[in-house]
This record gives C-alpha cells, structure tokens and sequence, in this order.
C-alpha cells in the first residue's frame, strides 16, 4: 500500500493536482503518518511512552494513535504537493463524506469546480467495511450527484481477506469486496499485494484514469494479515486453514528482496545493509521519543489563519445590518422573477415584497432569506444541501424558481444585484449519514462559507448519528478541528405523530460539554437571522443545532419587525417577557419554556386575560445563557418557577435545563425548587392520534397557566 499511495502522489502532481485529501481507517495509519505524511517517528513513537501529542498549553482530549491526523506540505519531482490526512474514529467508513466534502471545499477555493483538476481525494478501506457498511455506496452515489461532485475518488482497499475473524463467506455475498463500485461503473483493479510493483502500476493507472474521466476509480490490494487482528490475537481460531498457509510464506519484503537480489539489482549484502539500516534508524527515533516535547499545535492555518480558541463567555458579534441594505436585499429577493413562475410563488413575492416596504411582519423564511442575502453582499458564501432543501419541506424557502414551461432555474439569492459571493442550494439524495458527513467535511474546508444541512424532518438525522457523536460534537476536543457547521432540524409537537415530531433535542444536549456546540430553539425570525449571522460575525467556528419550525412557519405571531434586523441589535439567548403584566413583586408564577409551545402559552394566557404569570423564552440552550437568565429570574422574587416544554419529560430539555436553571435560581438566593409542566415520560416521541395529541397539548397549557387547575387535571389524567 506504501508504494501505491506514493505513486498516487507522485502521478497526481504530474497530472496537475495541487492538493490531496486523505481518508482512511486505524489499520496502517501510523506508516501513513510518518512514511507519507513526514510526522517524525519520534513524534508518534513519543505516544507509546506516553507523552501527549500536543503542547500542554492546548486544551484537548486527544485521540489514540491511530485515529491522528496531519497536514503537510511534500516536495515531489513535479512541484509541491499539498496533503491532508483526516482524523477520524473507529467507526469505519464515517470519514468517507468527510473527505470528498472537504475535496468539494478545496476546488471551490481554487475556482475549480468545473474541471476539478486540482484537487484529489483518495480513500482507503478494509475488505470487510467496504463490503459491508451502507455508508460505502452512499459515497460513491454522492461523486455523480450535481453539488456533490469531486471529480472522482481513488479507493485503495486493503483485501486481508477477512474481517476481524469473520472470513468473507459470511460477510459479503459477492466474489470480491469491492463489487459494491460496479454500481456507479468504476473501474476496479485487483492485485496481488507480494507484487509491489504491479501495485504501483495499478495505483499509478488509476490515478490517471481519474484525472482523465473524473470518476472513482478502485484498487483491490489482494493480500492476507500476517499475525491475525492485533498483536495478542490468534487467529489458528478461526482460520486454521488458511493461517497454516500464510505460516509458510515470507513477508512482501523478503519476496521483493530477493526478487532484486536474483535479477542483480542489489546484492545480498546491500540488502541486509538496508534492513540494519532502517533498524537502527528506528531504534534512534526511539529513544527520541522519550525527550520528546510538541512545540506546536497542527491547527487555525491555511483558511484558518485569523480565527482563535474563544476565551471566556462567547460575544454575539456584530450582526445587525444597516437599514438600507436590508431594504435592498429584502426587495432583489421579493422581485418578480425573470422566467415563468408559478403563480402562487408570485403572490408570495408580493406579500415579501410588502414585508420589506412596510417594516413588519416578516416571516421565518424572509428572515432567513435576508441572513443568506446579507451574508453574500459581505463576501461569505452560502450553502445549504440536505432533502427538498430548494423548495423546502414545508414549501416555506422557495430559493430556487422553476420555470413553469421549460423548467429553467432560477435562484433569486444569486441575482441580488451588485458584487456578492455565490449561493448554492442542493436537492440531496435520499441520504442523512453521507451528506451530513459531507457538509461536515465542507465546514473542515470552507470556515468562511456558511455551511447548513437541513433534515426533513429533525428525527432524520437519527440516520446520521456517527458523524453527529463522532466529529461534530467531538472533533474539535479530540482533533482540534473547528467547524463552523449549521444543522436544521424542523422540530414541534403538532400531532403528527412520533415520527415527525420531536428532532431529539435531548440528545444533542446531553452531548455538549467543554464548549463544543450550541444548541438553539428559536422562535422569532429575527432572533434565527442574528443567530445564523454570528456563526461567521465572531473570530471562532462552532457546530450550531437549531430546532427549526413547521407551524410557526405561518403562524401569525411569529413575525418580526425590520428594525429587529438592524444595526444595534443581536441574538438574544433569552428573550424576556414582552407585555405588559402585574408589576413585579405581584406576579405569581414565572413560565420558563421555548420553542412553538411558547406561543399557546402566550395566545391562552391571553384569552384568559391572565396577568399575574410571565413568560420567558430560552432561545438558546448551550451555552447556558446563566447570566441573562439570573438577571430576568431576579424581578420575579415572590413567583413560583416552571419550566414548560410540550416534549415528553424524558425527551426535550428538561432534563438538560433542569439543574442548570436551579444553579441559577440558588445563585440569586433562591432555595426553592424548579417544577415541571409538560408530557409525562413516553417510550415513544409523541403520540399518534390527533385527538390524543390535542388533549395532552391542552393539558398542559392549563397545567402550565392556572396553579388551582393543575392538580384536578392530573387526578383526571
């Protein structure tokens, strides 16, 4: 494989690749850091005598050994070539997306997106993975996709023949693992892997074949594991038969050394010569590695220069716009379309249109239409992929126009009039594990672009839960690897059952810690403007995962005013309450919640003309918005405290919230306890009947608002 990989490198300067992105799994990687990526030995073999892999000044959990990545710069005799091998995990495949979405970035910074000549990416994988994980033809269907094309992949698969101790028999039902790429007609080169140097060949051959057509090509390295899975394995075990084979044969070196040496290219001795030689190279570096102390941290260079680790409480950045150009924006995106547009997509224009002449009542996706718009004018580019994305699932984004009799396309947020950056909305496949890994992989690439990848519906990223454990929600403490990525998850109760309910918000919560993401559950168009802007308005990249609506979408409350987008206003991680109440020290009961059921709190406590109990929205869970929380919480000294939410008890973000908000309650001299309003604890996310749905909705909206009713209603229930 070492060879192969070196004359992938070399062939692909000579053909004109400036830069290669690498991806492959544990097995082999500590050769790749060091033969091809030129990590000293002494840096790696430091690990075994373990000494960290970074300065003690960088805070990082670090990684084992062989889940390491690097950068670096090698000299070939065609140029200078520029690789990166990604850091990833165990869990083998995940990183496929990761690399072509940064391969995507790479030619998007080159200019290069039509010829995709410049750079290359180039995956390895085991026998066994590559037959059998679903992610492997996700990937290879995503190098024929518009928006999603590299100009093909070079796939190195190391056939040992087995998988762990399960032989082939029983994990795949093909002759040969690499079947799998027949499907999008890559052509596939099996070797035998005691020939070196028909490996190169191959490796040289498909290297070239890619840069010719622009398609994945293969090379099935057919080779066997010496000792079995890990140096304490047995592999007598399993496969007597076939280990009784590999027994009697001498290593690829031994074969090639004393190919050479018979047809007179070395003599025995310069073999042996060369043996020691590397040996007591090795044996050096060795002892190095005891001393061995990392000056530096292989992280915020090349596109990256400028941005910075955050220190303290994250500012919000400047995010406001400048009236004027908001006005401009608004309008370039309200104006009537230069094709056939349907007709209840111009009269959608025109109630944008009047949005933005009047300063009122803008709507979800106008907010999030003028966020994309003053992004582009400024020079940031945006891109947002993911299923129905285009149109959007709820027929609420129309950024792309179709010509209702020749289907010609159009996209109002590349036609804004004046000097901007590029928008790029693409339909996906079917697919939440590779494309989710892909714009992970784009964020790697591009910290300046907004990147967003938007579910279906917010449980579809269930499909992508690897890269969301993984690399989104670890990367940057494991790997020092900042991203910028946006996740959408269209998420609310609204009595459409389990499956389209709930996008999880438990779960990415009770993975933030150490300040790795944020969590948002917005509910004004203004405040998912700022909060979309401040991902590229501050000098750091973190993930962000926002709980999007469907109903409110069109609700008539969830509108915002243009001033709110203006200069001299930013996200609020806490909106207070908005009307006027009982002063005070005479409100009884403070309501602390977010998202949609905020509104039939509000809409209820209005029709019963209540106004003795506020209501404060959490926009933001994590950070915990600690500060500005204390400081609402501290007018209502003589209110008792709930937290509401429309989730079940054991799902949403109680849990989460629960002992943060009584940190918070405690730090203002308050002992008592907060309560729970909301859905009993349920195996399932909702329930299924609409009915059922309505009942509980109501429930606990009197539950939450009228204290004498609460006890009667859960003796009923």
């Amino acid at each position: 494989m070492m060879p192969g990989l070196e004359a992938i490198i070399h062939t692909a300067s000579r053909v004109g690749v400036k830069e290669i992105v690498i991806g492959m799994p544990h097995r082999g990687r500590m050769n790749v850091l060091t033969t091809v990526m030129g990590k000293p030995y002494a840096e790696l073999l430091s690990i075994f005598h373990g000494n960290l892999d970074f300065p003690e000044w960088v805070t990082s959990s670090g990684d084992v050994k062989y889940h390491l990545g690097v950068s670096c710069d090698r000299d070939t005799p065609y140029g200078k070539m520029h690789l990166s091998l990604l850091a990833n995990p165990s869990h083998l495949e995940a990183v496929d997306p990761v690399v072509v979405g940064k391969v995507r970035a790479k030619l998007d910074i080159f200019g290069d997106v039509e010829e995709k000549n410049s750079v290359m990416g180039i995956m390895l994988h085991g026998d066994a993975a590559f037959a059998g994980q679903g992610l492997v033809p996700e990937v290879l269907a995503l190098s024929e996709l518009r928006g999603y094309r590299t100009g093909g992949t070079v796939h190195i698969v190391v056939n040992n023949q087995i998988g762990f101790t399960t032989s082939p028999k029983y994990s795949r039902f093909t002759p040969y693992p690499t079947d799998v790429a027949k499907a999008v007609q890559a052509p596939i080169f099996h070797v035998n892997g005691d020939d070196p140097e028909a490996v190169v060949y191959v490796c040289k051959l498909a290297a070239e074949f890619r840069q010719e057509f622009k398609r994945d090509t293969v090379v099935d390295i057919f080779c066997y594991r010496k000792y079995g899975h890990n140096e304490s394995d047995e592999p007598m075990f399993t496969q007597p038969i076939m280990y009784k084979e590999i027994g009697k044969k001498p290593l690829p070196a031994k074969i090639y050394s004393d190919k050479l040496v018979a047809d007179g290219t070395l003599t025995q001795a310069e073999v042996e010569s060369k043996f020691a030689e590397f040996k007591a190279f090795f044996e050096k570096q060795y002892e190095a590695a005891k001393s061995y102390k990392p000056n530096k941290a292989d992280w915020l260079e090349g596109q990256w220069s400028g941005l910075e680790k955050p220190k303290g409480e994250h500012p919000d950045g400047d995010t406001g716009v400048d009236l004027a150009r908001l006005k401009e924006v608004g309008l370039a995106l309200a104006q009537n379309p230069p094709i056939k547009a349907n007709s209840k997509i111009i009269r959608q224009f025109e109630a944008k249109r009047k949005m933005i002449e009047e300063g009122a009542g803008i709507d979800w996706a106008t907010g999030e239409a003028l966020a994309f718009g003053t992004l582009l004018r400024e020079g940031h580019g945006v891109r947002l992929s993911g299923q129905d994305c285009g149109r959007g699932t709820f027929s609420q984004r129309h950024s792309v126009l179709v010509d209702q009799e020749s289907e010609e396309r159009f996209l109002p947020l590349n036609n804004l009039g004046g000097e901007q950056k590029h928008y790029e909305v693409i339909d996906s496949s079917l697919s939440e594990f590779a494309i989710l890994g892909f714009e992970y992989g784009y964020s790697l690439g591009q910290p300046n672009y907004l990147t967003l990848w938007e579910a279906q519906f917010g449980d579809f990223a269930n499909g992508a839960q690897v890269i969301i454990d993984q690399f989104i929600a670890s990367g940057e403490i494991k790997w020092l690897r900042m991203s910028g990525l946006v996740m959408l998850l269209p998420h609310g109760q609204e009595g459409q059952g389990p499956e389209h309910s709930s996008a999880r918000p438990e779960r990415y919560l009770q993975l933030c810690a150490e300040d790795n993401m944020q969590v948002a559950n917005c509910t004004t168009p203004a405040n998912y403007f700022h909060i979309l802007r401040r991902q590229l308005k501050r000098n750091f990249r973190k993930p962000l995962v926002i709980m999007t609506p469907k109903s409110l979408l069109r609700h008539k409350l969830a509108t915002s005013k243009l001033e709110e987008f203006a200069k001299g206003t930013h996200f609020k991680r806490v909106i207070p309450e908005i009307s006027t109440l009982a002063k005070d020290d005479k409100i009884r009961r403070v309501v602390i919640t977010s998202g949609k059921v905020y509104y039939d709190l509000f809409e209820a406590r209005e029709a019963g003309k209540i106004n003795d109990i506020a209501i404060i929205r959490t926009e933001q869970y994590y950070p915990f918005p600690a500060r500005e929380l204390k400081a609402e919480l501290s007018r209502y000294k003589n209110a008792e405290l709930v937290w509401c939410q429309e989730e079940p008890k054991n799902n949403g973000a109680w849990t989460f919230m629960q002992p943060k908000i009584e940190e918070a309650m405690e730090a203002i001299g308050r002992s008592d306890r907060l309560r729970y309003v909301g859905r009993p604890e349920a195996a399932s996310p909702a329930v299924g009947y609409h009915k059922i749905f309505e009942k509980e909705q109501k429930e606990l909206v009197e539950q939450a608002l009228s204290p004498e009713k609460a006890a009667k209603i859960k003796k009923a229930v």
